[in-house]
């Protein structure tokens, strides 16, 4: 019986071919991307053409979360700053803003932080590209709000089965389902055709000592997840501390003392973060900064 329910439930969550607000430009963006000939200036042109995904993704960028705070006026000058890669990602988050903020109150507050976290992480371990790891720690979750528009009711019953049991969203998701949103969230690369890099830290945040290509970048994630938590900013679902990988600060090359100044730019951010918003009436192409 629970067999069948495991199969029952991957069956609909692999049928998803798009949730409902992903845009079509992303659908453009990945084409242009396939196409060695395709210069940043065209694909700035794509996403342009929707003003008000425009200033959502210029909203994010703009956010502490990627290091350049109010310094971004375009978006092929995010392209230039940021990369492809990165934008994407951006543009999948800041797409199902109103899903995430729906399926589960905080979770938008929660993907953010952590973005933020992991990014401080990267800075911290002297990682390349730290906005990539940002973007892994944006999108780390998402693989919940797949769930929550797939499956409604099991959905619901996972959150049930973490207040009765007193148990951790992955837990309770593996109890109920089978599987937990670090398994969707590999589908979900895979569907949306990101990076391996963004892959494999979308879908071993929890245990990143199984990554195999890119470690570091689950490592990243799995500290920044950590730090999110013991702030209590935004929730994942649960109110339970992740248990923190003995091989994660390994991964890094990192100590436990170094999370110190992490810990100290997170608390000087926090509050900025928190204004990073897609309600309608903080949506105008000129939004350039998380605050004002």
């Amino acid at each position: 019986m629970e067999e069948d329910l495991k199969t029952v439930a991957k069956g609909k969550i692999l049928s998803i071919r798009d949730l409902p607000t992903l845009p079509r430009v992303l659908d453009e963006v990945s084409r242009l991307v396939e196409n060695p000939n395709t210069t940043i200036e065209a694909i700035a042109k794509v996403i342009s053409r929707d003003q008000v995904l425009s200033a959502k993704v210029l909203k994010m960028v703009n956010s502490p979360v990627y290091g350049f705070p109010g310094r971004i006026s375009s978006i092929q000058h995010a392209l230039v700053l940021l990369g492809i890669n990165v934008i994407r990602g951006v543009i999948i988050s800041t797409s199902v803003f109103d899903i995430m903020a729906k399926a589960m109150e905080g979770l938008w507050e929660h993907s953010v932080g952590c973005a933020l976290a992991t990014g401080l992480i990267a800075r911290k371990a002297k990682l390349k590209e730290p906005e990539e790891f940002s973007v892994c720690g944006l999108l780390h979750d998402l693989g919940k709000v797949v769930a929550a528009v797939q499956l409604p009711e099991l959905h619901k019953a996972v959150g049930e089965t973490v207040r009765s049991q007193d148990l951790r969203w992955l837990e309770a998701e593996k109890a109920v389902l089978g599987f937990g949103h670090d398994r969707i969230n590999a589908w979900l690369a895979t569907h949306w055709h990101l990076p391996p890099t963004i892959k494999e830290a979308m879908a071993l945040h929890h245990y990143p000592e199984r990554a195999q290509f890119y470690p570091q970048h689950a490592a990243a994630v799995h500290l920044g997840d950590f730090i999110v938590r013991i702030f209590e900013h935004g929730s994942g679902g649960d109110d339970q501390a992740v248990p923190l990988s003995p091989l994660a600060l390994k991964i890094l090359n990192l100590k436990l003392t170094d999370l110190d100044s992490v810990l100290d730019g997170f608390a000087q951010d926090l509050a900025e973060i928190s204004c990073v918003d897609f309600t309608p009436e903080e949506l105008s192409p000129s939004s350039g900064k998380a605050c004002n």
